[in-house]
């Protein structure tokens, strides 16, 4: 019996002050989605505040996309997210935040889901996150008192691309140097472009063109560990 995947979507659904929309990228959950539900793994989905959470991204001319979102078993598991306190880490392998802009405000500053991450790392799990996602892993703390991302090679949407969007002075902090200030040995490469980084079972992505190649180093680090 094959552990579950657990998906962490947020619940955030504007941009600061300037009335845009935002929420969780559908192709940073379909890509990593394809990938690990393909080789048969069973994933659940949790927000801060469970429900249906908002999406972003919403592009369905995306294959990859258009699969995810007329998959009835998943779409009624998305639109019907576990809230933190319903989610036993005994029962995953993995847990992976999904990015959207609404992670930067959801994420960081909610310990229980940094207690569901901290457990199923110190159980031997995987923790993943990609694009704006790896902002849930700011404030996981390990047994031993440090930060998980401390010493590690991590990456995540970069200074340059935050710049790119225009949402620099938006964001409540920017994801790169909060992971630095984090002890994170921060990699990145040029805008929009594809780079993973795994590092002692934390495997990070840069941005959207990442998400399929997250969920394929998430599949390679479980097909190591089985």
């Amino acid at each position: 019996m094959k552990k579950k995947i657990l998906f962490v979507v947020t619940s955030h659904d504007k941009k600061g002050d300037t009335g845009e929309d935002t929420g969780y990228y559908l192709g940073e959950v379909s890509h990593p989605w394809e990938v690990l539900h393909n080789a048969g793994y069973e994933i659940d989905f949790v927000s801060p505040k469970g429900g249906t959470p908002p999406v972003d991204g919403f592009d369905l001319k995306d294959p990859v996309n258009k699969e995810f979102w007329e998959n009835k078993e998943y779409k009624n598991k998305i639109d019907h997210s576990l809230r933190p306190s319903e989610v036993n880490s005994n029962d995953y392998s993995t847990i992976f935040y999904a990015g959207g802009h609404g992670a930067m405000w959801d994420f960081a500053d909610n310990t229980e889901l940094s207690a569901i991450a901290s457990k199923i790392y110190e159980n031997g799990g995987i923790v993943a996150a990609v694009c704006h996602g790896p902002a849930g892993l700011v404030n996981i703390k390990l047994n031993n008192g440090k930060y998980l991302v401390d010493g590690k090679k991590i990456n995540a949407f970069t200074n340059e691309e935050e710049s790119e969007v225009k949402l620099t002075n938006v964001v409540p902090f920017l994801l790169e140097e909060k992971l630095k200030e984090r002890g994170a040995k921060f990699e990145k490469s040029g805008l929009w472009q594809n780079h993973v980084v795994a590092d002692h079972r934390v495997i990070t992505g840069q941005n959207p063109q990442s998400a399929k190649s997250v969920g394929e180093a998430i599949l390679q680090e479980l097909n190591t560990k089985n």
